[in-house]
């Protein structure tokens, strides 16, 4: 735009040069005729009428009222084709929102089950502290590295505030141990029918604690779990005592993590200069605070010697799925406020219970777990009182 307006000045400059070169080369009596002309002219023009003059003075008039009204009416078409664009494209963001982040949060989190169920079962490793000391480890140097780039608004930490924060992270790095041991014994099918006894107790814990009570439809919801959780177990041909001992605790850490997390965060909130603690803040705390004493276990338990050993550790396609899943992790994080903040927690809540379905179906098919019709048939009706709560908290 800058260059051809400067363009225009420069031939516009030309052509005013050229004229008055022109005058400059007209000789004395050129001039004087062209003067007697131009008073010849006068003197016809005022012969005209006052009639003619007046007419033409309203064809002026209307001519310029046309000029205007055209120009006003291309200026109102352009603008209301410009604004009308806008809206349109601001409604197309509206609507592709939601659905763009709901579909990020799905697949990233089927995909993480999948992947940590890869690694476990498929290629048999036995660690499965170490291998959440590696994810939470890929997700603290993303996030600290998004913090120092300026993408992301991170709490500046303090000793008052790790603190506070210490509880629930001991019970998350149990809930994630707890998660892996039970997911490397139990089909991905059964581990999201018998997720669902944390929605049971979770409701019992708050009862009992905060005084939350549930309506009818949550608590007719919640026995249907139980009934699912049961017959699926019963019905389970690849049933192992061990996976669900481990899931069983996982229902129970998971379930405490929740109810200690509402008292941590507002006792960590206290703990900050800005007095708040945005999500992304309460990831960092997580995945960085857990380290140590992932660490610890990692030693207590044997698993270094293990990792040192094992054959798998020397496969690149091993350390590719690994860091993929503690990629995906992280992604869950973002992907899941992201949609949080595109919806409302109503509809999170009821696609984070849709999304089992997908992922049961997953597990089924790409490990070719041995089922039965009565096993499919409890893991179906687990799915739809899984749904069914959700549809019951709404309301």
């Amino acid at each position: 735009m800058s260059s051809e307006f400067k363009l225009d000045v420069v031939n516009y400059d030309s052509e005013e040069a050229e004229v008055s070169t022109i005058n400059s080369k007209m000789s004395l009596d050129e001039r004087i005729d062209a003067m007697g002309r131009n008073f010849d002219g006068i003197h016809d023009q005022g012969k005209m009428s006052i009639n003619n003059f007046t007419t033409n003075v309203e064809h002026r008039a209307i001519g310029d009222r046309f000029l205007k009204g055209n120009k006003a009416s291309l200026g109102d078409n352009i603008s209301l084709h410009v604004d009308g664009d806008e809206r349109h494209q601001h409604r197309r963001a509206k609507k592709s929102g939601p659905l763009l982040s709901g579909t990020a949060y799905c697949i990233s989190s089927c995909s993480m089950i999948v992947l940590n169920k890869i690694i476990l079962s498929s290629y048999n490793f036995n660690a499965g502290i170490s291998l959440m000391f590696y994810q939470n480890l890929i997700s603290t140097l993303v996030v600290v590295l998004l913090g120092l780039s300026g993408v992301i608004s991170l709490e500046k930490l303090s000793w008052r505030l790790v603190r506070v924060w210490i509880p629930a992270n001991i019970i998350f790095i149990g809930m994630l141990v707890s998660g892996m041991y039970s997911l490397k014994y139990i089909n991905i099918a059964m581990v999201t029918i018998l997720k669902n006894m944390t929605n049971i107790l979770t409701a019992i814990g708050e009862l009992y604690i905060f005084r939350k009570r549930q309506n009818q439809k949550v608590w007719t919801a919640m026995f249907l779990m139980i009934i699912s959780a049961i017959s699926g177990g019963i019905t389970d041909l690849s049933f192992d005592a061990v996976g669900y001992a481990w899931q069983i605790m996982n229902c129970v850490l998971t379930a405490s993590y929740s109810i200690t997390l509402r008292w941590v965060m507002d006792e960590a909130k206290k703990s900050t200069r800005s007095g708040n603690l945005n999500e992304v803040s309460m990831v960092l705390l997580n995945n960085l605070l857990s380290l140590p004493f992932a660490i610890v276990m990692i030693f207590l338990f044997g698993e270094w010697d293990y990792v040192i050993h094992a054959d798998v550790v020397t496969l690149p396609i091993f350390w590719v799925v690994a860091t993929a899943s503690g990629l995906l992790g992280l992604s869950i994080s973002f992907t899941s406020m992201w949609f949080l903040h595109q919806t409302g927690p109503t509809t999170y809540s009821l696609v984070g219970s849709l999304n089992k379905i997908p992922v049961s179906i997953a597990g089924i098919l790409l490990f070719k777990v041995p089922i039965s019709v009565t096993n499919l048939l409890s893991i179906l009706f687990g799915l739809f009182a899984g749904v069914l709560f959700a549809r019951a908290k709404m309301s």
